[in-house]
């Protein structure tokens, strides 16, 4: 290629006569014809990494089994009618989604723009202008057609247009990714606000159940079988349960008023349908989690940096093909007359046909420091590629750990909350009998309530732990997302009056 591109160079420059020009013309005809027409290539052609995977998870078990991943819907998996709503009004008012696909738009519009630069330009003129000369005044109309084609000889307008279609694939990588975070952070926190609704349930419950306590407490007292001591110490552990509910209120709205705000809504308009409660979500199957490989082809944010590197490689082909040299056909056509009814018939008419060459010098190193550029930007983005790819595989590791982890947690809980409810119904019994006293009955109504809301918590920890492992395998949503529609529909565009605009 490079050869050829000299000889081209040479043959454009040397000045040949006579017989000798016909014969080099001919000579050079064909091959020059298919150079012109096909072109060549710099840079550097991309191909697609290829990275050392593990060959499996270190940490799978039951809870995650190793059989082919299973993503579609995950959320459904959990069992909550009202959940699945509230995804599908996510994914079609959420904020960042519509920023997202005006990010398509834009890039896919800017692939059409770049690309637009292969094919010829051509543009018509007109003028009419009235003149004085020599004393006789006239009448001058002019029409004119110009075109033009940059011939793309060393590939650097198709490299711009390769870097533009990988732009438009890593903007609809983009989305996907943004529409897997949507999805996780809706799940998040509607298992976070229905946590919470069953925690301030049993909060109310423990603060009834020791209130009623402190009444009989009191009632003992007054008939001399209890001290005062003991009626303190119940109506201090009822309000110290009773405390907790200022925080899991605020909490739960927040959770609530976020959930709100990611369905594209007004922070509170989720309030009087999400109060009508419901139980946690908890997932009843294990996850399978696939093969680490399988995150290449699964995770949005993966492929997302994989198009972003093709995009910076084929940068690199276009600031390369900038060192070289450039033709351009260009082609005129011109009509004059004195009246608009003679420059189809009585007009001069001129034309002009021929390419031309520009061949870039000196330039001070400015070419070669651009190609420089763009090839430490690809590797930039080679080692966010990486770097994505690692964090991963991270992300799978530390959720399977977490998930398996949180289920042993939470059946230790469930064990731990049984024992603790029978040493309490016991508490009472010996207290009633006066067989105990009745810091045995506070103690163990204490780690009751601990152990139900640690109960609770884990639940929550479950059911989020659940979510993350689905996030990390690369699960989002698969349903069509219509990324043509614009945000603002504007009216009466076309050529009009201007008029006062409104600040």
């Amino acid at each position: 290629m490079t050869r050829t591109a000299m000889a081209l160079r040479a043959d454009m420059t040397r000045t040949v006569d006579g017989s000798s020009s016909l014969r080099r013309a001919a000579g050079i005809s064909l091959p020059l014809l298919g150079l012109l027409l096909t072109g060549c290539a710099v840079g550097p052609d991309y191909m697609v990494p290829r990275l050392a995977l593990p060959v499996s998870w270190s940490t799978s078990g039951a809870e995650t089994p190793a059989r082919p991943v299973e993503l579609a819907r995950w959320w459904e998996r959990l069992g909550d009618k009202e959940l699945n709503a509230l995804v599908e009004e996510a994914v079609a008012g959420n904020l960042d989604v519509a920023a997202a696909k005006a990010k398509i738009r834009a890039a896919r519009a800017s692939e059409r723009q770049t690309g637009a630069a292969l094919l010829p330009s051509a543009d018509a003129s007109a003028s009419a202008s009235r003149q004085k000369s020599q004393g006789e005044v006239r009448n001058q109309f002019k029409g004119g057609f110009d075109a033009s084609w940059e011939l793309d000889l060393f590939g650097g307008n198709a490299r711009s247009a390769e870097a533009a279609r990988y732009g438009t694939e890593a903007a609809d990588e983009d989305l996907n990714s943004v529409l897997l975070t949507l999805v996780g952070d809706v799940a998040s926190n509607y298992v976070a606000a229905r946590g919470y609704q069953a925690r301030m349930a049993l909060a109310r419950q423990s603060a009834a159940s020791q209130r009623e306590t402190a009444g009989l407490t009191r009632k003992k007292f007054e008939a001399g079988s209890a001290s005062a001591v003991d009626v303190s110490n119940a109506e201090g552990q009822a309000a110290s349960t009773e405390a907790k509910l200022p925080d899991l209120t605020t909490a739960y709205a927040e959770a609530v008023h976020r959930l709100s705000v990611l369905t594209g809504r007004a922070p509170a308009e989720l309030d009087a349908r999400m109060r009508k409660g419901g139980p946690i979500p908890r997932p009843r199957k294990p996850v399978p989690t696939g093969l680490p490989a399988d995150l290449l082809a699964n995770r949005p944010d993966i492929r997302q940096a994989e198009r972003q590197y093709a995009q910076a490689t084929a940068k690199i082909g276009a600031a390369a093909a900038a060192r070289y040299p450039s033709v351009s056909l260009a082609g005129t056509l011109a009509t004059t007359a004195t009246s608009i009814g003679d420059l189809g018939k009585a007009s001069t008419l001129t034309w002009s046909f021929g390419p031309s060459l520009s061949v870039p010098i000196f330039n001070a190193g400015r070419l070669a420091a651009a190609q420089e550029a763009a090839e430490a930007t690809r590797d930039q983005y080679f080692v966010a590629y990486k770097t994505s790819v690692l964090g991963a595989l991270e992300d799978v590791e530390n959720a399977i750990v977490a998930y398996r982890q949180e289920r042993i947690k939470n059946g230790r809980l469930a064990a731990a909350t049984q024992s603790y409810r029978k040493a309490s119904e016991l508490a009472q019994s010996l207290y009633q009998s006066g067989s105990s006293s009745f810091l045995d009955v506070l103690d163990a109504e204490r780690s009751l309530y601990s152990a139900e809301d640690s109960l609770l918590t884990s639940t929550v920890a479950i059911a989020n732990t659940y979510i993350a492992l689905n996030k990390a395998l690369g699960g989002g949503w698969d349903g069509v997302v219509d990324a043509s529609r614009p945000e603002v529909v504007d009216t009466q565009t076309g050529p009009r009056l201007r008029t006062a605009t409104a600040n």
